[in-house]
């Protein structure tokens, strides 16, 4: 993220965790800035859940009724098969 452009921003902060950062060298911008790129990769993945929530219960669904095309060939760690 470092080659993107960057905009200065205020923000208000807890005044004593602001001190106590600065007194410890934490640079609160970067501090901030990952907050927010987590955050925000965060609510991404919410909303895309979200927005796709039928379709993996279809899925969920067509696969209880039929099982998993590939379940004679799928091993999972330890040898076992995909059916129980």
């Amino acid at each position: 993220m470092s080659s993107q452009t960057r905009r200065k921003t205020s923000l208000t902060l807890n005044a004593e965790a602001l001190d106590c950062a600065r007194e410890l060298g934490i640079n609160v911008s970067a501090v901030a800035e990952a907050a927010l790129v987590k955050a925000v990769a965060d609510a991404r993945r919410e909303k895309w859940l979200a927005e796709n929530a039928d379709a993996f219960a279809a899925q969920s669904e067509w696969h209880e009724r039929n099982g998993h095309p590939l379940a004679d060939i799928i091993v999972a760690p330890g040898g076992s098969s995909w059916k129980s």
